[in-house]
This record gives structure tokens, sequence and C-alpha cells, in this order.
């Protein structure tokens, strides 16, 4: 995988030696976003969303709704999503570079009577697609791959999701169990669903709960197999709750600079597993602290870690950037899936770390970063970070460079994926405006 953002014109420097400090509120979750607009897809019943997330992949859901006839109302703090009496019988979508519209999509058209195409951004047509769709078909479902088999472009003759028993193997994505198992509360029969190997296993949990709070019956009959009975699911006015993963960022830049922020807007109970990522960096030595409605993180002296992040797999990245400012290695494995995410993120980070000047090794399944500048300055020579075209990739760059002197962060415009306000609020910490040129 190569970057293409390197040539961008466009950067943004980032200030060194400045404490990261203040209060956010944190943006809404991505993936409760998602799966609430999937909620109302296969309820096909009105669902209003409070707080949702406005980025680039969920103007790609509401864009894709909009294609199947639903009235979508966009007001300040609600977008009302209403379905149409019967969905079209033809239709094209484009998932722009959102896997998880692409693979919750595909899965959610097969229960609707109607013959449709999905295709994305040339990145989204590297990520695979292959073990949801073997399991579509096995329950029933006719879908045809335009190009590369087990990649998008697609068309699925929807309406024939007929139920029955499954296997897929969601070892390179968890979003294909979710996809499953969102679609099958419309099938024609109950369906049984094994799963022999599963990644990021914290999104299908929260898939199940947003599922069982809206009436979804669905057992879990070992570790690795579900029962779904299909049903009607409630819609109605539904919250998004705050976004653990964007809230990894502000809070590594406090644990970083040594300064103190305190986040609103995050469940403490909330099943998104990127939560756990406070509990690696108080391991690390930031302190955390909860109180009502908030969490506030506190920069230490950080030690580093060694750490199993298959669970959090995003926030490998987060975990890399703070590496080289922590004593002694750190190394975050159990993550090979990173490999297809927007870009191959083991790899771009790796090589922007080295960029940088930090010392750090790609592993098969993570990676691993000596703590060089733990005892000693960083360099200070000016230095152009690509970000790959991944949000993720700008957004813990941008951390090293709270440290790291010199740092210019190339195409930032990618945060808006996720995380829109991402240079205004690091700003905001900063107590200084991040400026492009």
């Amino acid at each position: 995988m190569t970057d293409s953002s390197s040539t961008s014109p466009e950067t943004i420097a980032i200030p060194a030696g400045l404490p990261a400090a203040g209060e956010l509120v944190v943006p809404p979750s991505k993936s409760v976003t998602n799966r609430l607009c999937n909620l109302a897809l296969v309820a096909w019943r009105p669902v209003t969303l409070v707080r949702p997330l406005r980025a680039d992949d969920t103007a790609h859901f509401f864009a894709a709704l909009r294609r199947l006839g639903f009235r979508v109302e966009e007001g300040p703090e609600e977008v009302a999503l209403a379905p149409p009496p019967a969905p079209p019988a033809r239709a094209r979508f484009d998932c722009g570079e959102s896997g998880t519209l692409l693979r919750l999509l595909i899965a959610a058209l097969a229960t609707l009577e109607g013959v449709y195409e999905v295709d994305g951004a040339p990145r989204l047509r590297e990520r695979p697609v292959g073990p949801l769709v073997a399991a579509l078909a096995a329950l029933g479902v006719r879908i045809d791959y335009l190009g590369t088999p087990g990649y998008p472009p697609l068309r699925i003759a929807g309406g024939t999701l007929a139920g029955g028993r499954v296997s897929v193997d969601a070892g390179s994505s968890s979003q294909f169990l979710s996809a499953l198992l969102m679609a099958a509360t419309r099938a024609a029969a109950p369906v049984e669903i094994e799963v022999p190997a599963l990644v990021s296993g914290p999104y299908v949990e929260l898939t199940l709960d947003l599922l069982a709070r809206q009436g979804g019956r669905i057992e879990r009959l070992a570790a690795d197999r579900y029962a779904v009975t299909p049903g009607p699911l409630a819609g109605g006015r539904l919250e998004v709750e705050g976004d653990y993963s964007a809230a990894a960022y502000p809070a590594a830049a406090a644990a970083l600079t040594g300064g103190r922020v305190r986040l609103h807007g995050l469940r403490r109970d909330s099943r998104q597993g990127d939560r756990e990522l406070l509990d690696l960096l108080a391991r690390m030595g930031a302190g955390v602290r909860w109180g009502e409605g908030w969490v506030e993180v506190s920069g230490g002296e950080l030690r580093g870690l060694a750490a199993d992040a298959g669970r959090i797999p995003d926030q490998v990245p987060t975990l890399a950037a703070l590496a080289p400012f922590c004593s002694g290695e750190s190394r975050f494995t159990g993550a090979a899936h990173l490999r297809l995410k927007e870009s191959d993120r083991i790899a771009a980070m790796a090589s922007e770390l080295r960029r940088a000047g930090a010392e750090a090794t790609e592993l098969p399944d993570g990676i691993a970063v000596a703590g060089r500048w733990a005892a000693s300055a960083p360099p200070e020579s000016p230095v152009e970070i690509a970000t790959w075209g991944d949000h993720r990739i700008a957004m813990a760059m941008a951390l090293v460079g709270l440290r790291r002197p010199g740092l210019r962060i190339a195409n930032p415009g990618v945060v808006a994926k996720s995380y829109p306000g991402f240079w205004d609020d690091l700003g905001r910490l900063l107590g200084r405006p991040l400026r492009g040129r």
C-alpha cells in the first residue's frame, strides 16, 4: 500500500511543548450513528437520531437512505429518518470510503425487494466482503461481483434472505457478523449464525446491545453461536452517545503533554470497545478520574506497555504515538486486520513514526516502538507527515507533534471522515488555533 497524501499542498503545523488542558464535549459516536441508521433500514420504521455524528461516513449513510426513498430531515440536534411505503425496485449506492456502511448495507439490502448495486471509492474496492457475501448466499441471497471476486462493486438481488444455519468468518472484520445479526431480524425464518473467528468483539457487543434495546430477539447459544428470531424492531427516538474513539485523541494528548483534559458526553457503562483505551492510559502512567458525566485524564511519567489490542484495534495508532515518549519498549499486537482499514495502519504508523525519527518496527499483527525519546530530546528538524488518506493516522501523528517539534501533517482534511472538528478541538486545548497552509 502506498501513500497518496504526501503530495497534498495543504498541511497543518503542530505546535510542540504546550500542555493540552481544558474541557471538551466529545463528538457523537460514529459506530452508534451508523448502526442506528441501519436500524432504521432493517426496521423500516421512523427513527429520530438525537445528536448523531455529522461526518463524511455518516453523510454517506444518510445519502444511502435517501436513495432508498427515506425522508431524511436534518435539524440542528436531530436527524429524522422516515421510510417510504416500499423500497425502489432498483438503486445504486456509493459508500465512499466507509467500510461500515458497505458491510451493513450489503446485508440490509438482501432483505428488500429489489436489485441493488453497491460500490465506493478506490480504497473501498480493496476492502474484503467475501465472508459476508458467502454467508448471505448460504441463506438464499443472490449476489454477483461486478469486479474482483470478494470485493466491491457487487449486485444484490434482494428480498431473498431465507433463514437457516450459516457460518461467517469474522476474522478480518466484526462488521460481517454485525451486518448479519441486524439483517437476520428481517429474515423469512430464524437464523443461526456460527462464528469460527472474530476480531473486534466489542463492536458486536455494541450491535447486540442496540438490537436488544429495540426489541431484537437474539440468543447467544455459545461463545461462537447466535440465534436470531425475526421480528419487528421498535424504531423511535434514539440518542447517540459520545464517541470513545474520538475521545482517545484529547485523552492521549493530556497524558502525553502533562496536561489535564476533562471530557464530557461519555457513558461509563458504554459497550464501545475503545473505552478500554482509558484503562491502558492508566497502566502507562496517566491519571484517569471519573465524575458524573465526565472523565478527566492528566499527564504523568509514561511507561512502555505490551498489550493485546485485538479488542481496540483502531487505537493502535494512538498508543503507538505515545510509545516513543515512554520508558521502555511498547508492543501492541493482536490487530493484523488493521492492514485492511482505510490504510494498512500498521505499515502507515511504522513508516510515519520512522519519518519523525522514532524507532518503530512492523509486526505481523501489530507494532513495536522503542521508548527512544523518554530520556533524550527528539529531533527538531522540520518533517512533513503523510496521512495515507487515513483519518486515524492523521490524528495519531498529530499527537507525536505535541512533543516532537517541527511536524506538519499533510492532507489534514482526512479527519472529516470521523471527527471533522478535530483540529479546532486540539487547538482549543493547546490555547492556540492550528493553521494550515
